[in-house]
C-alpha cells in the first residue's frame, strides 16, 4: 500500500503524470494507467449510495462532482446451465444496458472537473452509448465514431442521447484513426485510451467482492476486446488484498471469439502452431479488436492471477446465446461466449464445476436485435 497522491503511470517507461494533465497517453504514444491505490475496506463503503460511488474512498474523483445515473449494482445470479453451476454478473442492468456505464462515470466526471465540454469517441456501439449517455448529464458536447457495421440499435441510443454520430468504413482501426484526428481540435474521451476508464471498471471487482459477502470468487470469466474490464478486475482485488480484505486473488480468464482473439494468441504463443493470427467478422462485434492497445499489460494481469483464455468458435457463440435466452439471459453475442468459454474451460478440465466461478455478461441483447431476429425468423 501507498500513501502517495495518485498519478497517472506509462508502465513501459516509468514515467509519471499528474491527474491534472490533459494527456490521454503518454508523449511516447504509450497507454496510461494509473499508479497502485491504497485499496477498500469494507467500513468505507458508503451504502448509502446506490451507485458505483459507494466505493469512492476507491475512486481518485472527487464524488461530490459525480456524473451518475445511477450505474452499478448489477444483479449477480446464481445458475445451472447445462449441468454447470456458476454465478452470472448480469452488467445490462446498467442505465445504457452494458458495463461501460461504469467507466463513462468515473472518466466523464473526471473531465467535467477539468472543464473539459466536448469529447470525442469511437466505439463499436456501446462504449459510445456510454460516453454520449454520461456526457449528455454532464451537459457536454459529444461526438461519437463507430464503424460502418455497428448494430443499428446502438447508433440509434447514441444519437437518442444527443450524440453527433460519424459512421466511418473499414475497419476498427479505421474508426480510432478518424476519432484521433477529430480530437485534435476537442478532447480524445476513449474508453480505450484513458485510464479514467479503468477506475471505473474496478468497481465491478469491488461488487463482485461485495455481492459474495465480501469474499473473492475462485473464478472469473470475462468476455473481452480491449480488455477494461479485464485490467478493472485485477486492479480491484489486487487493492482489496493489500488493503487485507481477501487473502488470494481469483483466477482471471478471458474469452474471445476465435475469429479475433489477438490476447488469446498472446497467451498461447503455439496456438495454432505459431501461424499469425488471422482477423474474421464475428457476431461478437464488440470484441474484435485486432490490436488492443494494452496488449501487454493484459497479458501480464491474466498471467499474474494464474488465470488463462478461451478462444469460442462463431457456432459456439450463436449456440451460447440462444442457449443463455432460453433460459431467460437474453445477452448480446459478444458476451454470450464468456459462457461458451466456462463450457470449454470446465469440459478440459481447467475449471472443475465445484468452483466459485463468476460469468460477466457484458451487455443487453436488446443491443443485438437483428442477430436475435434473424436467429428466430419464421421460414415461411
Amino acid at each position: 500500500m501507498t500513501s502517495e497522491a495518485p498519478a497517472f503511470l506509462d508502465p513501459r517507461t516509468g514515467k509519471y503524470f499528474p491527474l491534472l494533465t490533459l494527456a490521454w497517453r503518454s508523449p511516447e504514444g504509450h497507454p496510461l494507467m494509473m499508479t497502485p491505490m491504497e485499496g477498500l475496506t469494507r467500513r468505507e463503503i458508503r451504502k448509502e449510495q446506490r451507485s458505483i460511488w459507494r466505493y469512492s474512498a476507491a475512486l481518485p474523483v472527487d464524488a461530490a462532482g459525480a456524473v451518475s445515473l445511477g450505474e452499478g449494482l448489477t444483479p449477480l445470479v446464481p445458475a445451472t446451465i447445462d449441468g454447470i453451476s456458476c454465478r452470472l454478473k448480469l452488467e445490462w442492468f446498467s442505465p445504457t444496458g452494458s458495463f461501460k456505464d461504469r467507466g463513462a462515470s468515473v472518466l466523464i466526471s473526471h473531465l467535467r472537473a477539468l472543464g473539459i465540454d466536448r469529447v470525442v469517441e469511437d466505439s463499436s456501439g456501446n462504449g459510445g452509448a456510454a460516453i454520449a449517455a454520461y456526457g449528455a448529464a454532464a451537459g457536454m458536447r459529444v461526438g461519437i465514431f463507430a464503424p460502418a457495421y455497428t448494430q443499428p440499435a446502438k447508433i440509434a441510443q447514441a444519437r437518442a442521447y444527443g450524440a453527433e454520430v460519424t459512421l466511418v468504413p473499414g475497419t476498427r482501426q479505421d474508426t480510432e484513426e478518424a476519432a484521433m484526428r477529430a480530437a485534435e481540435t476537442t478532447y480524445y474521451a476513449s474508453h480505450n485510451w484513458h485510464p479514467m476508464f479503468l477506475q471505473g471498471t474496478k468497481t465491478l471487482g469491488f461488487e463482485i467482492w461485495e455481492d459474495l459477502g465480501f469474499r473473492a470468487p475462485d473464478n472469473v470469466i470475462i468476455p473481452t476486446g480491449a480488455g477494461s474490464n479485464v485490467l478493472g478486475c485485477h486492479m480491484a482485488f489486487r487493492e482489496l488484498l493489500a488493503a487485507g480484505e481477501i487473502s488470494r486473488m481469483p483466477r482471471i480468464f478471458v474469452t474471445q471469439p476465435e475469429n479475433c482473439c489477438p490476447i488469446h494468441a498472446a497467451l498461447h504463443p503455439a496456438w495454432r502452431g505459431g501461424a499469425p493470427l488471422e482477423v474474421h467478422p464475428t457476431v461478437a462485434e464488440g470484441t474484435a479488436i485486432r490490436a488492443p492497445i494494452r496488449l501487454q499489460e493484459l497479458v501480464a494481469a491474466i498471467r499474474d492471477t494464474g488465470g488463462s483464455s478461451a478462444a469460442v468458435p462463431e457456432a459456439n457463440i450463436i449456440g451460447a446465446a440462444r442457449l443463455l435466452a432460453s433460459k431467460g439471459f437474453y445477452t448480446e453475442p459478444t458476451s454470450a461466449h464468456a459462457f461458451a468459454g466456462l463450457k470449454h474451460l470446465v469440459a478440459t478440465g481447467v475449471i472443475t464445476d465445484g468452483e466459485e466461478t463468476v460469468v460477466v455478461l457484458t451487455g443487453s441483447g436488446l443491443k443485438a436485435t437483428q442477430f436475435y431476429a434473424e436467429q428466430f425468423a419464421e421460414v415461411p
